[in-house]
């Protein structure tokens, strides 16, 4: 049967990702749908929008993703994350559409020293974590046919995130201090975008929470200096360590995540976050 997939969030980091690959799975029919065509916090146009157009699968990429900012606009942040996430659920539920949902490593405070399974307690620190998490949860409840996927750190070619940032300052010739208090798994979101095809092409799955980032471990600090390298060839002494790590919101010091269930389930295997960084 053909696939007929949509995305919302098409605007956004991970939705322009998944456009620029679209091309490559000419077997697959894609809708990408910015706020403007569907705002997902409107349950009447959500509805609608489900009622008029006819879907196998739907990945929500659409989120609200400003962590600090979310301290402030709390109730954006949960409407967004969590409200929204339900309507498209129950549209997916009601129309039989198999859907994938991305969540965050920030679900959980950062107090393990191994990388988080699925299994282990979510506990976020954060306005952030915790709307996503209450995403995860409304959609648990809502859609029987669903994938939560939690990633980590992303970055891209396209968006605002933390690469680009890195890429302007370096290319200015700005003294940068990069904290060292933080670790976690950067992750191209240009091989996520792979991934979530992969498990959509995939007949028979288990729905459920998984875990996808690239392979590793790393500081801001290591990745920003990474950055460097792959931009100049080496370390030029523009990026700095700092144990200094003072934001609006709290970030969990250790947010790495195991990839044992979906290398088991899908047949996915994670590559260094290094090579997923000189591969851009």
């Amino acid at each position: 049967m053909a696939k007929r997939v949509l995305i919302t969030g098409a605007d956004g980091q991970l939705g322009q990702c998944i456009q620029h690959i679209a091309n490559k799975y000419p077997q697959i029919h894609f809708t990408f749908v910015n706020k403007k065509q569907l705002d997902i916090t409107d349950v009447e146009a959500v509805k609608f929008f489900f009622k008029r157009n006819s879907f196998t699968h739907a990945i929500n990429a659409a989120a609200y993703t400003q962590v600090d900012k979310a301290e402030i606009e709390q109730d954006v942040a949960f409407e967004i994350n969590e409200i929204g996430a339900s309507n498209i659920a129950k549209a997916c539920e009601l129309n039989n559409i198999e859907l994938l949902y991305l969540s965050t490593d920030y679900v959980f405070d950062g107090k393990s020293r191994s990388p988080y399974t699925e299994e282990m307690e979510a506990n976020p620190i954060n306005v952030y974590g915790a709307s996503k998490l209450a995403g995860e949860k409304a959609i648990a409840k809502t859609c029987k046919k669903h994938i939560i996927l939690r990633t980590s750190w992303l970055y891209s070619p396209f968006g605002n995130n933390f690469y680009l940032s890195m890429c302007r300052a370096i290319k200015n010739k700005k003294s940068l201090q990069i904290t060292t208090e933080q670790k976690g798994t950067p992750t191209n979101a240009l091989g996520l975008a792979e991934v979530l095809i992969s498990i959509i092409c995939q007949e028979e799955k288990e729905y459920g929470v998984y875990h996808y980032s690239d392979a590793g471990e790393a500081t801001w600090c290591d990745f920003a200096m990474a950055i460097e390298r792959k931009l100049l060839g080496g370390n030029m002494g523009y990026i700095q360590a700092t144990d200094y790590f003072q934001t609006k919101a709290k970030r969990p010091v250790y947010s790495v995540l195991s990839h044992k269930k979906i290398k088991k389930a899908f047949n996915i295997k994670p590559i260094p976050w290094q090579r997923a960084l000189i591969k851009l």
